[in-house]
């Protein structure tokens, strides 16, 4: 044996000390490594580029209602895996994956709180259960949210990320389009503000239906918004489209939407939206 050896077998050698996972966020704008307590406590949004990240329903009500405080409306109870779908995997195994993975019920959660003083009920639509997909849940959770601001005389406020219709519930997830529309036109014989916020991203089926039909059209920078995917258009009409023609900026531009507002500045915003909508009623 080398005198090396006996001195490393010698040396007691310390446990190698394991880093957290969750520690790091790396921005999926630029690239950036942030401590992830620093990016959450800028609302998720990355200081170098502005990109804005995804969030979750309870980090957004944290951020829109006043200190935080609000109250979580009940999910209705539907029908789950009404086809007995199955892909490579059972649909009833995925939904069980996604309320593990995220704590919800379904990918659209209401609440009901004040924004700077105005009472507002808000739905928040969470990308991270099966992409924020269009199913009977969340077809009822969005009757619910309008009936509840009816009962509560107040605006609905929406917050949409989604990837479009359910395919695991078929035709059923597509007539939750036809069904919103009727709740939003409930919401406006009640002459209540109905009030979108566009996440990214909004596509498909919520874009063709609830997510395009607001008194008030508002989207968070560089949000991806459209129908179908720009492969797909650029394949069917045989044209090169605009770079970024599916951003927010872009749509903003070109008329679709009245305004991109960053995340900072979106609850005095909504405030100052729903102040204009509803004069009648004072900050409490």
């Amino acid at each position: 044996m080398s005198w090396l050896d006996r001195v490393r077998n010698a040396v007691p050698f310390l446990q190698k000390k394991e880093t957290p996972d969750n520690l790091w966020h790396k921005c999926a704008g630029c690239g950036t490594m942030l401590f992830t307590k620093e990016y959450e406590d800028n609302q998720s949004v990355c200081p170098k580029c502005q990109h804005h990240g995804r969030i979750g329903s309870d980090a957004r009500f944290d951020q829109i209602f006043d200190s935080g405080l609000y109250t979580p409306l009940p999910g209705p109870q539907v029908r789950e895996d009404p086809l007995k779908f199955r892909d490579s995997k059972r649909y009833a195994d995925r939904i069980k994956a996604a309320r593990t993975k995220t704590g919800e019920s379904d990918a659209l959660i209401n609440a009901v709180g004040r924004i700077e003083g105005y009472k507002a009920v808000v739905g928040v639509q969470d990308f991270a259960f099966m992409g924020g997909s269009m199913g009977l849940a969340v077809g009822a959770a969005f009757i619910a949210g309008i009936e509840a601001a009816i009962a509560e005389h107040c605006p609905y406020i929406i917050f949409t990320a989604a990837g479009g219709a359910r395919m695991q519930e078929g035709i059923l997830s597509l007539m939750q389009m036809p069904k919103t529309t009727v709740g939003i036109q409930k919401l406006r014989e009640a002459g209540l503000p109905y009030i979108v916020v566009m996440t990214d991203p909004t596509t498909g089926g919520v874009t063709a239906s609830y997510a395009m039909l607001g008194d008030v059209q508002i989207a968070e920078p560089g949000a991806l918004i459209g129908f179908a995917g720009q492969r797909v258009i650029e394949s069917t009409i045989r044209e090169k489209l605009p770079e970024g023609f599916q951003r927010a900026e872009y749509l903003l531009a070109h008329g679709m939407i009245d305004m991109v507002v960053h995340r900072h500045k979106l609850r005095a915003e909504l405030a100052r939206l729903i102040s204009y909508l509803c004069p009648g009623r004072a900050a409490a």
